[in-house]
């Protein structure tokens, strides 16, 4: 018997629970197509004094049976609930950054998955903290490098990271293609 479980989690920074997006209109990661401030339709939060906001998700479907099992990975910008209030080439570079790192998280979560060692009788469970697993470090990392930068305020640890992320994606492009 065929079981599937959707998994999905969104992963939102600093919004509040779950909202309803068309699918349609979420970006998925590309490295041609870098964000536009064009992308950013939410309307900035008046109680926020932040720059800027972007959402991200990484959603993560599967389903198995008692042999194997298979499942599809999409990481994706929401622009529904991302917003700019100071727009400039830094700060959108800044945002890009935010979706490069969920980027790093799907590619690590790939490369998880294709490790893991299939056992029916305990995939979902398995499976399940896997997810969790990377959907942890993906906010800890995103909370670190925003607390580095002081949101984009460090210059000097904003090029740091914006190294890190490249270096990172680099070698991780081996687990790029979990679509």
């Amino acid at each position: 018997m065929l079981i599937q479980l959707l998994i999905l989690l969104i992963s939102v920074l600093y919004t509040n629970g779950l909202r309803n997006s068309p699918k349609d209109s979420l970006i998925d990661w590309n490295s041609n197509r870098k964000l536009s401030w064009e992308d950013f339709k939410a309307q900035p939060d008046g109680s926020s004094v932040n720059a800027a906001l972007t959402s991200t998700n990484i959603n993560i479907d599967y389903s198995f049976n008692s042999r194997d099992f298979k499942y599809k990975i999409k990481c994706q910008f929401d622009p529904s609930k991302s917003w700019g209030r100071i727009k400039n080439d830094y700060i959108l570079s800044h945002e890009q950054a935010h979706f490069d790192i969920a980027e790093i998280h799907a590619r690590l979560l790939h490369k998880a998955l294709k490790n893991y060692r299939f056992n029916a009788k305990s995939a979902n469970k398995d499976i399940g903290e896997i997810y969790q697993k990377y959907m942890k470090e993906h906010h800890e990392m995103q909370e670190k490098y925003d607390d580095e930068t002081n949101y984009s305020r460090n210059e000097s640890q904003q090029k740091e990271w914006f190294k890190k992320i490249d270096s990172t994606l680099k070698n991780l492009e081996s687990f790029a293609q979990y679509k």
